[in-house]
């Protein structure tokens, strides 16, 4: 199997999990879900090897995230830290710095990259050699809990690894995306296996929007956002490279004001800075199709 997988524990503290939030700022949510709900297209029936073939779940409503106590943005808690994890070409440097430019405007919050971690002395338990691709591989275990946990800093809200080495999260797992640690907001992501960005500019962009669709992903679980079942969305779970290439950037609208109350960014801010953000970087569609929403609420994005 491969994918992106979830760990959850513990409930985190009191402090930061509100019980419920403003009702009014839950129907500004509400009334931004009806204007955008037109513009989503369903979630087809997966095929045999989509990850909700392989991993059927049910799926998260607006409603059911507020009530389940999601981590948001509180206290001194406030930075997204970008840690990189052994070695990497220029273009994949170039990926990541991106990729945290993007997450940046996307959860509305400030980024700080940290300086690269090696990974020259993983031990032996936690590395192998995949029997298929004969490449060695790392436990996602390990950098989440021996290398990204006790790394966190003060003002972490997250704190997301990234690697050009391959990752594997345990037995069962022919490898795996990324992985996220809810309870200790860390989360470890690979682009080992997007393509070769130095290959030129449409094997750059290729890999860089693969890199922007599984981090921006997988920080949403640390949010407490489920994978998404009902609609196309950046939230749908993904067991393949192609069924990553198929679903979009954008979130759905549920999804959407889940994030909006996690983090206090507000919609048209979201979709703005995604849509300019795409535009300078040649990703049209991607673009297109977030000025579409920003569109629905009023604004406007850059041409």
């Amino acid at each position: 199997a491969a994918g992106a997988k979830v760990r959850r524990g513990p409930a985190r503290p009191a402090a930061g999990r509100p019980p419920s939030f403003p009702p009014a700022r839950i129907a500004v949510m509400n009334a931004m879900i009806a204007k955008l709900t037109p513009l989503q297209t369903p979630l087809a029936k997966p095929s045999r090897n989509d990850w909700l073939a392989r991993f059927p779940e049910s799926g998260q409503t607006f409603e059911e995230w507020c009530g389940s106590g999601p981590h948001t943005i509180t206290g001194r808690r406030t930075v997204l830290c970008i840690q990189p994890l052994g070695d990497f070409s220029k273009s994949e440097d170039s990926i990541v710095a991106l990729a945290a430019e993007f997450l940046g405007n996307y959860f509305g919050l400030q980024v700080r990259t940290l300086r690269p971690q090696p990974l020259d002395n993983v031990p032996p338990r936690a590395q192998r050699m995949n029997s298929h691709t004969h490449e060695r591989q790392i436990r996602t275990g390990y950098l989440l809990d021996d290398v990204l946990k006790p790394a966190l800093p003060d003002d972490a809200a997250v704190l997301l690894g990234f690697t050009a080495r391959d990752l594997w999260p345990g037995a069962g797992w022919n490898f795996v995306f990324g992985q996220a640690s809810l309870e200790n907001s860390v989360g470890v992501w690979s682009i080992h296996r997007f393509g070769n960005p130095d290959a030129g500019d449409p094997a750059f962009q290729t890999a860089l929007l693969r890199t922007l669709k599984l981090a921006s992903h997988e920080t949403g679980h640390m949010f407490g956002m489920l994978h998404c079942t009902a609609w196309e969305c950046n939230m749908c779970g993904s067991n393949h490279l192609e069924e990553t290439d198929r679903h979009p950037l954008r979130l759905c609208p549920p999804c959407l004001a889940k994030l909006c109350l996690a983090t206090g960014i507000s919609p048209e801010a979201h979709l703005r800075g995604l849509a300019e953000f795409c535009r300078r970087h040649a990703l049209n569609a991607e673009a297109d199709a977030l000025a579409e929403q920003l569109l629905a609420l009023g604004g406007e994005a850059a041409p």
